[in-house]
């Protein structure tokens, strides 16, 4: 059984892998982490999952429980406490990010019921990109629909881009504040940001997590009227529709199975014609992401990847680096193939940084847990 004095438990409800960290709440130090596949929209999931945690740990050493919340709209652009006003307006959000505020907020409730003494911090993964600007976050729409209805891009995966862009200028022994970086944040949901400065300007996903780069079970970006033209004409309800751009869609979709790029990458290197479909379709959306960052920023310092598939498939690493010899990107094919994590991947003469960085969420959360409740200053 874990034992230390003071601890904040970290709680990151994904759409299909549950991650669970133990952190010391005076310098935030690891001392234990979970990673497991789950159900999360099962009735008694939550519930069961954080039994299963505390079983690990003891329970009367944890002073804290930070949770990662992937929407937090244009209300929550720091962490907060969560009270009972909060955790209602957290309530509606949810139709906004279905797969992972839903599941957020039952492990919310089920630390409340199991955990009664610790306060709970919510930590927003939009807030990162709280600084876009207007003309990024603004859609093309009546402008009626953004000042009455909110409907504007957010981003994700703030907490992974803010932390994998200042390992990455730690890495690289360079100010912060005077890189362009591009950040891959690639898992089963996938993202970039153009982080000037230590700041978000541009990001690829929006109003919701659908959009961008393609995905492990989601599309990415689509035209509108592919939509409009399946609910008019396929007798597709909204409902279904939702259910099969969320979960049925992006690698799942175009080549079948579970859509992890594990299984795609498998299956291309065997002559599967779907697999290899699926890569090259992610990689082309990659590579378009990418340079639409860059053009962001008026230029690229540093590109890093992040995030299960950025970290571990070296051959979407290469692939998408492969479109950008032009700019004076030059990997280094051995250091790629080998990196794990924290490193850098391109050879020495090379115009524009490649970096491959441990996803550090758990770690972001439990300083901006420990921050918020006056355990312990912020800092990196």
């Amino acid at each position: 059984m874990v034992s230390a004095p003071d601890q904040i438990l970290v709680v990151n409800a994904g759409s299909a892998t549950l991650k669970a960290g133990l952190y010391a709440a005076s310098d935030q130090a690891a001392l234990a982490e979970w990673q497991s596949e789950w159900a999360p929209h099962e009735d008694d999931a939550p519930e069961a999952a954080l039994r299963a945690l505390l079983d690990t740990v003891a329970p009367s050493r944890l002073i804290a429980v930070g949770h990662r919340v992937v929407h937090g709209g244009t209300r929550f652009t720091e962490p907060v406490v969560i009270d009972a006003e909060i955790r209602a307006a957290l309530g509606e959000l949810t139709p906004l990010a279905p797969l992972h505020n839903g599941p957020a907020l039952a492990l919310i409730d089920a630390a409340a019921r199991l955990l009664p003494g610790a306060p709970q911090v919510a930590v927003f993964d939009t807030a990162f990109h709280a600084t876009l600007p207007p003309h990024a976050y603004t859609y093309a729409l009546p402008y009626t629909w953004y000042e009455e209805w909110g409907i504007r891009r957010f981003g994700f995966h703030g907490i992974s881009h803010a932390s994998c862009s200042r390992r990455a200028a730690e890495l690289l022994g360079r100010p912060l504040a005077e890189l362009k970086i591009v950040t891959c944040h690639l898992g089963s949901g996938c993202s970039l940001a153009a982080v000037a400065g230590g700041e978000s300007i541009a990001t690829t996903m929006g109003y919701t997590p659908l959009d961008g780069i393609v995905m492990a079970t989601r599309p990415g970006a689509l035209d509108p009227g592919v939509l409009t033209s399946v609910l008019a004409h396929r007798h597709v309800t909204p409902e279904a529709l939702e259910s099969i751009l969320y979960q049925q869609s992006g690698l799942k979709g175009l080549a079948g199975g579970s859509g992890d790029m594990r299984d795609v990458l498998a299956r291309r290197a065997s002559g599967d014609e779907r697999a290899a479909l699926a890569f090259d379709v992610y990689v082309a959306r990659l590579r378009e992401g990418i340079a639409a960052m860059a053009a962001a920023l008026g230029g690229i310092a540093a590109l890093a990847f992040t995030g299960g598939v950025g970290q571990h498939a070296h051959e979407v690493r290469a692939a998408a680096c492969a479109g950008f010899g032009w700019i004076g990107l030059e990997l280094d094919a051995e250091a790629n193939r080998d990196a794990v994590s924290d490193s850098v991947i391109s050879r020495a003469g090379s115009r524009v940084a490649v970096l491959v960085v441990r996803a550090r969420e758990a770690e972001a959360i439990a300083r901006e847990t420990a921050r918020v409740l006056g355990l312990a200053p912020k800092s990196e």
